[in-house]
């Protein structure tokens, strides 16, 4: 079934009253970083209860890791697929707001687990709820700010990432240490890491009712291309959910025909072996169970996508600089995702660091270097592609590489001081190509498959990085003696980094100008 398209219209007919003003656009982004930093204060809180978790609920490193990333992380990017289309079709401000107030009450929810299994289940519902937060926002974004400007304005939607992961950290150890100081034996049946779930969920709910008040822009007002709304917003969600989630996966291939079927069928079974293998190796059952799931989710989805939506599929899927460009930003997020779980209980391990001082300075640190990174990066990204058609790509390749050394340094170091010391230049390097990738995300797709190529950016975010790197950290703990040890291990991946970006910058300034003459042979109404 093809999706439905809806002609395009040029931006000369738009009305001049619904421009919005400079000072409405920045009060929309600010907000959305308001929107991320809770996103992100609800994923990492789990980094700062990380020891806690392990004496209460008898936890592993791997199963921290699992809980971080994988139970996260993989059912995070299955539903951004689908709500990646929801928000190409539907609106997006009453999205995010539906499921914000979702993804906090989740969040509020942890905190009343007793077992690993309840954690595990909150955690998934913390994931789907987030899973419509970027796509939407990516797309609002880019209707508001012109392309010229589109990196830098995506960027500081970014820095929402660090600002919420510092102060998850800080506000998460400050809330434990004085919670279970007042309460030794707890509170209403509550200790301190189950308070703090229930401090960083709720305040969600009340920013979901000011998000609701926004305006919705017109779709594609800063291409110059207005998209009208769709007719039915909801008939391609299902269809995409029905494309995802197995086994409904089955009947959507067989819709497609004897030879997409079997396809698909061969693809389950060799997925299925793979993580049985892995299950066998490692012995952890429930983190190959869920990434195995998740890749042939999105196996199923990336099928259908070509005789679904055609031009979207050219555009993304059969686009290679999409895809080397998915494999960069995949392979890069496995070390920073290591990284940003593990800091903390590393430094409380290894160190026997206070929990609320380890939180401040690596909160306050990482969120100060990611922004300043953010930002930075973002400013270099929009000059360098003014002076060169790929010249974000040369972002993307120094903040691949810059930051080893430094995170080499910091988890051999024997001195808490310079851990601490070394954080925010770290995490600085670290994250000053996300804007140059998501900028570069949106370009190489036309105006209604924005928050689908967003969704489809964070899948290998997800599925690469957040579902293998946390997990295999604490997994290779018990090989390199301890975490740090772990994380190091994966330093491994940079080199591969290196090369896709490498071929990503001969590939890239033909492969964006080419965007609407490849999407018009594909049967875009363009």
């Amino acid at each position: 079934m093809m999706a439905v398209t809806v002609p395009l219209t040029p931006a000369s007919s738009l009305d001049q009253k619904i421009k919005p003003t400079s000072a409405y656009r920045y009060y929309v982004l600010t907000l959305l970083v308001a929107v991320y930093a809770l996103n992100f204060i609800d994923r990492q809180i789990l980094s700062v209860l990380a020891v806690d978790l392990k004496h209460d609920l008898g936890l592993s490193d791997a199963d921290l890791g699992f809980l971080y990333g994988t139970a996260f992380g993989v059912f995070y990017a299955l539903f951004g697929i689908p709500m990646g289309r929801l928000a190409d079709s539907w609106n997006r401000v009453r999205l995010i707001t539906v499921d914000l107030t979702l993804w906090s009450a989740m969040t509020a929810l942890s905190g009343l687990s007793r077992t690993g299994g309840q954690l595990a289940a909150a955690r998934v519902g913390v994931g789907i709820g987030e899973a419509t937060a970027s796509p939407c926002a990516y797309s609002l974004l880019s209707d508001f700010f012109p392309r010229e400007r589109r990196a830098t304005a995506l960027a500081i939607y970014s820095t929402g990432m660090y600002l919420g992961a510092g102060l998850s950290l800080f506000a998460g150890g400050l809330v434990v240490q004085h919670w279970n100081a007042a309460y030794p034996n707890g509170w209403l049946g509550l200790v301190g890491w189950q308070a703090a779930f229930l401090a960083v969920g709720l305040p969600g709910i009340l920013l979901a009712a000011v998000i609701a008040t926004l305006r919705e822009p017109p779709r594609g007002m800063s291409d110059g291309l207005i998209t009208p709304p769709s007719p039915y917003p909801f008939h391609a969600f299902f269809a995409e959910l029905m494309i995802v989630l197995p086994p409904l996966t089955f009947i959507g291939a067989a819709r497609r025909g004897r030879g997409a079927l079997l396809v698909n069928l061969v693809a389950a079974l060799t997925i299925a072996g793979t993580a049985l293998i892995l299950t066998v190796a490692t012995g952890d059952a429930l983190q190959w169970t869920a990434v195995a799931v998740g890749t042939y989710a999105v196996f199923s989805w990336a099928s259908a996508l070509r005789t679904r939506d055609p031009p979207a599929f050219a555009l993304i899927w059969g686009t290679p600089a999409f895809l080397l460009m998915l494999a960069a930003q995949g392979l890069q997020s496995v070390v920073n995702y290591a990284v940003s779980f593990w800091s903390l209980p590393y430094v409380e391990t290894a160190f026997s660091a206070s929990k609320a001082e380890a939180g401040l300075l690596i909160g306050g640190a990482g969120a100060a270097g990611g922004f300043l990174g953010l930002i930075l990066g973002a400013r270099a990204s929009d000059r360098l592609k003014l002076r060169h058609p790929a010249g974000r790509v040369m972002v993307m390749l120094f903040a691949a590489t810059a930051a080893v050394p430094l995170k080499i340094v910091s988890f051999t170091t024997s001195s808490l001081v310079v851990f601490y010391a070394l954080h925010l230049p770290m995490i600085l390097l670290s994250s000053c190509a996300l804007g140059a990738y998501a900028a570069t995300s949106q370009d190489l797709v036309l105006p209604r498959m924005r928050g689908l190529a967003t969704a489809t950016l964070f899948l290998a975010i997800t599925m690469i990085g957040l579902a293998l790197g946390p997990y295999a950290a604490g997994r290779l703990a018990t090989v390199f003696d301890g975490v740090g040890g772990g994380v190091l291990a994966l330093v491994s991946v940079v080199p591969l980094t290196v090369i896709a970006l490498a071929l990503l910058f001969r590939v890239l300034p033909t492969a964006e100008a080419t965007v609407i003459e490849r999407a018009r042979s594909a049967g875009e109404p363009i």
